[in-house]
């Protein structure tokens, strides 16, 4: 395995950020905010490595000194990821998810089979860090711990993190990762220093995508809101730049039609309500932004007939709708009947679009 490696768009960020602190002046806490997928998490990776290297370039890891040799093949004593199992098991890593279970890693192992993946971060992965911070670090360096999505944090284990943050351990850096960080407790916001990551322009963005092989950059570019590490997943994944049920919607509407709600609803049955429900919000975003007299931001290929629903709809309905939509985003991965879900988001959707300004 090599060391983490910052993107084309974070290098300067991170030079400015690392080169010009003191290590033994660095901040015990930091918060790293931006966009989702512009490669957040992937950045604070690449600074624990470059914190942890001995012989640092220009602030950033050598890729060579034994600190880098051990962080490359995960064996780093002063390193530590701090994650909800679901999102271990998503990148294909049970055990340092784990790493916060009272049981041995392989009862943990067995254990978490048994129940479904926690998608939080739990009070025993924090106390197991809080009991590994306040020893020495094997190094004689800085120890540290990347904590992300910060805003999975539930109560118990975000007051078990203050409390930590609080009475900072000497000689160990928290590097936090959020998407969202209007979730998490103010307490805790203010316990560390911010860092928020720009979206790349296009220019940076495009090029990196098109050396990868991605075909239709500029599109998928566009669906992920400017986000090129999402883009990149989107390919990787064999997604297309938009669903088809999203046209047909769109076109349908556009005539001042009402949908065929029933193959709509039979269509959305088979896609997690969470990713249609996310299609829809840029949807609703895209016909917000016609409405304000502004281009479309998400699916530029569908300009033209959204541009049509947005000269009809009421902008109220159009609010109400996409208001309406970021609730059920709250509680699109509870229990739910799946097709009487879709249908009354159809149902809304058409009312919302049909409804005259």
């Amino acid at each position: 395995m090599s060391v983490p490696q910052f993107y084309p768009w974070q290098v300067e960020t991170a030079r400015e950020w690392l080169g010009a602190q003191q290590r033994e002046r660095f901040a015990h806490a930091w918060l790293i905010h931006g966009l989702a997928g512009i490669g957040k998490v992937e950045f604070a990776r690449a600074a624990a490595a470059a914190l942890l290297c001995e012989s640092p370039q220009g602030g950033l890891a050598c890729g060579v000194c034994s600190a880098c040799t051990w962080y490359g093949s995960g064996n780093h004593p002063d390193f530590r990821r701090i994650r909800p199992e679901a999102v271990a098991l998503a990148e294909g890593v049970l055990e340092d998810a784990l790493d916060g279970d009272m049981e041995e890693p392989a009862e943990a192992g067995k254990a978490a089979s048994k129940r479904a993946p926690s998608k939080e971060i739990r009070i025993e992965q924090i106390r197991s860090v809080e009991s590994w911070v306040n020893t020495g670090t094997h190094r004689g360096g800085l120890r540290v711990v990347v904590l992300y999505p910060a805003e999975t944090l539930n109560t118990i284990s975000a007051n078990g993190l203050l409390k930590v943050l609080e009475e900072p351990p000497p000689h160990t850096v928290f590097l936090l990762v959020s998407d969202a960080p209007d979730r998490l407790l103010p307490t805790l916001v203010s316990r560390c220093r911010r860092l928020p990551l720009a979206t790349p322009p296009a220019n940076v963005a495009l090029p990196w995508l098109e050396a990868r092989g991605v075909k239709d950059a500029a599109a998928q570019l566009a669906a992920v809101g400017g986000a090129p590490v999402a883009a990149a997943r989107r390919i990787e994944a064999d997604l297309p730049v938009r669903a088809d049920w999203l046209d047909t919607l769109a076109q349908a509407l556009a005539r001042g039609q009402a949908p065929d709600t029933g193959a709509l609803v039979d269509t959305l049955d088979k896609v997690p309500a969470p990713e249609w429900i996310d299609a829809l919000q840029r949807w609703c975003t895209d016909l917000a932004l016609l409405q304000a007299g502004a281009p479309v931001r998400y699916f530029p290929s569908l300009a033209e007939p959204l541009a049509r629903v947005a000269a009809r709809a009421s902008r109220h309905a159009v609010a109400d709708m996409a208001r309406w939509l970021t609730r059920q985003r709250m509680i699109a991965t509870h229990p739910l009947n799946a097709k009487l879900f879709a249908h009354d988001a159809m149902l809304r959707v058409t009312a919302a679009c049909l409804k005259a300004a």
